[in-house]
């Protein structure tokens, strides 16, 4: 009896809470003037704040066309526009910004929907050997991160170099399918040094870019290598986590200007790769068996900096950086 007496008191306060809502925004906008979508516009500077508020308020609107505002076409988002404005009545010739705000972050929310499009389709593609682009991709990567090593056959040992498992790296690939070797293939390929850097370290930490005097007085003499193509395709699996969460939305919204694409992504994977590298060498791990119980606490770490709404998870190389100052 207690259990559905609170059951209906909270059903009570939903509902009571909900109409309340609805009555004081009804209030608000007639003190002044303005419906919710122009103060926000008005009131929140541009990135994830303005967005990730736009794009509640479009989802929580009783209107079913707002509603679906956020999952439109990109090709159909200034006629979304136009809708919007003549549904709220607002005459767009005396409020021209609010049409350029909402465009931007309608941009920004459709794009981030169809990156996870994009993203869980190459997720989905597994390795084909038999393909010649799949299996130029493998080459690329070991001629960036080994452009001195020539690779003796397709099938070698020589890619445990690189951190692959086997002699045969396709099969290192079923989890994450063709996701994996385009993140590592971009890596590698678009941020080289730091690449090669990270996976000499991988090999031998205690020969990285830390003098012996840096290594002991921080510790790092029992630090330990790791798989850096293992290491790369469980990142991305990070990665791809954090986006379809929704958690990255944070810092999409405040660095692609309109929609964020899969260069975005790949930019944010080099700056996982190369911020959770650092972090494995301050964890000072006992061995390899403790990796899960880093990268989870890496994962919590970069949730907790997500959580900011002015943040940007801001890569170290140009690229990215040219991108984030737009």
């Amino acid at each position: 009896a207690s259990f559905f007496a609170r059951m209906f008191v909270q059903v009570c306060l939903y509902f009571y809470c909900k109409c309340l809502w609805r009555c004081l925004k009804f209030v608000v906008r007639k003190l002044t003037g303005r419906c919710e979508l122009q103060r926000i516009c008005y009131n929140t500077k541009p990135g994830a704040a303005r967005t990730m508020k736009i794009e509640a308020s479009l989802k929580g609107s009783k209107s079913k066309r707002l509603q679906t505002s956020v999952s439109v076409h990109p090709d159909a988002i200034e006629k979304t526009i136009d809708d919007i404005m003549e549904l709220k009545r607002i005459n767009p010739d005396i409020n021209p910004q609010l049409g350029v705000s909402l465009q931007a972050c309608l941009l920004q929310i459709v794009g981030y929907r169809n990156l996870i499009a994009e993203v869980e389709k190459l997720r989905r593609e597994p390795y084909d050997s038999e393909n010649p682009q799949h299996e130029e991709m493998l080459l690329k990567l070991w001629k960036c991160l080994k452009p001195n090593s020539p690779l003796n056959a397709r099938i070698s040992k020589q890619w445990c170099e690189i951190g692959f498992q086997g002699d045969d790296p396709k099969t290192d690939f079923r989890g994450m399918g063709l996701l994996g070797l385009y993140n590592l293939v971009y890596f590698a390929e678009w941020d080289t040094e730091v690449a090669q850097q990270v996976l000499c370290d991988s090999l031998q930490p205690k020969y990285s870019q830390f003098s012996k005097a840096e290594w002991e007085k921080k510790k790092f003499d029992k630090a330990i290598g790791y798989s850096f193509a293992i290491v790369g395709i469980n990142i991305t699996d990070l990665a791809y986590n954090l986006l379809v969460s929704g958690a990255l939305k944070t810092h999409f919204y405040n660095v692609a200007p309109e929609a964020p694409t899969l260069t975005h992504f790949q930019q944010t994977f080099c700056y996982l790769m190369h911020e959770f590298h650092k972090f494995w060498i301050e964890e000072d791990p006992l061995d390899i068996m403790e990796f899960n119980r880093v990268r989870e606490k890496f994962h919590k770490r970069i949730l907790k900096q997500l959580q900011n709404p002015e943040m940007a998870l801001c890569p170290h190389f140009a690229a990215s950086e040219s991108l984030i100052n737009m």
